[in-house]
């Protein structure tokens, strides 16, 4: 005789659709310690930072690698040719310690950003692609080519940042992510409504990111303030919020043609690595943009 099926009830929903429950004592927990790291690296600084933000960027690859199936003998090259941009290309192109100044006529120096201080993030930016695509015919995995990249240039902007303008900066890109992730969960389990993507993200609706540019509109606000980073950094939470939300949706996207879940499962209660920063990593860019264009007025 053939065993009885399960009743209904007995199955647990899976993650995303009603009735899932995740394990939020664990992820708080968690949630509250890697905040409790990064805002400790991110007081330090220098070689803190830039040795926490390879180690989050190693892993990420390798997750990313893993999710495509790609062999880890690659993997591990990949690993170390990022670990070699980021610490030996960044301690190059912008040592730690060292600040950009500029001679006054009284023949002090005062610290100030121009233009000349992100000339050389196109090198960085060149070399990730160029060995991205080296990767990618090596291997013949266009997608570990296109990983190395994707995780490279936001790891390299986040060290740019915090070398041209300091702690003050870094803080408001976390505070922005960390706002847009915490206030589009709870608006979104407390409102709910119609799914933002159902066919990427099953459990991200519009209430989420309605809520989550909000109360990443007030935080990224009063963290400017805070850090006195002026214009035009008060009022771009918002805008910001919309850009995680989209690289968190990118990510989604990829995990659903990869086939699973979740990126890793390094982090009990929040999964992988990648999980995590994927909205970080996406308003890294966009903040180094802000100031490559010349739009920080200090």
């Amino acid at each position: 005789m053939s065993e009885r099926p399960p009743e209904p009830n007995a199955v647990p929903p899976l993650a995303g659709t009603p009735g899932h429950v995740p394990d939020l004592p664990t992820r708080f927990v968690m949630g509250v310690l890697m905040i409790a790291v990064a805002s400790v690296a991110i007081w330090f600084g220098g070689w803190p930072l830039r040795i926490l933000i390879t180690i989050a960027a190693a892993i990420t690859l390798a997750e990313w690698a893993d999710m495509h199936r790609v062999a880890w003998p690659w993997t591990w090259l990949g690993v170390a040719l990022l670990a070699l941009l980021l610490l030996g290309g960044g301690e190059y192109l912008y040592p730690a310690g060292a600040i950009d100044t500029i001679r006054l006529d009284s023949g002090e120096e005062m610290w100030a950003i121009d233009d000349a201080t992100f000339t050389p993030v196109w090198y960085a930016m060149a070399a990730a692609l160029a060995t991205g695509l080296l990767l990618a015919l090596a291997s013949r995995r266009p997608t570990l080519g296109w990983g190395f990249v994707y995780v490279a240039v936001p790891a390299f902007a986040l060290l740019v940042m915090s070398w041209a303008i300091g702690f003050g900066l870094i803080f408001w890109v976390m505070i922005v992510t960390w706002a847009t992730d915490i206030f589009a969960y709870f608006a979104g389990k407390s409102i709910g409504g119609p799914k933002l993507a159902p066919r990427i993200s099953p459990a991200k609706t519009w209430a989420g990111l309605i809520g989550g540019a909000a109360g990443a509109g007030i935080c990224g606000w009063l963290a400017a303030d805070f850090f006195a980073l002026g214009a035009p950094f008060t009022w771009l939470g918002a805008v910001m919020a919309v850009i995680a939300q989209s690289g968190d949706l990118y990510e989604s996207w990829v995990k659903r043609r990869c086939g699973v879940k979740d990126s890793g499962t390094i982090l009990p209660g929040h999964g992988g690595v990648l999980d995590r920063v994927d909205g970080l990593m996406a308003v890294s860019v966009a903040t180094l943009a802000v100031l490559m264009a010349g739009l920080w007025t200090g």
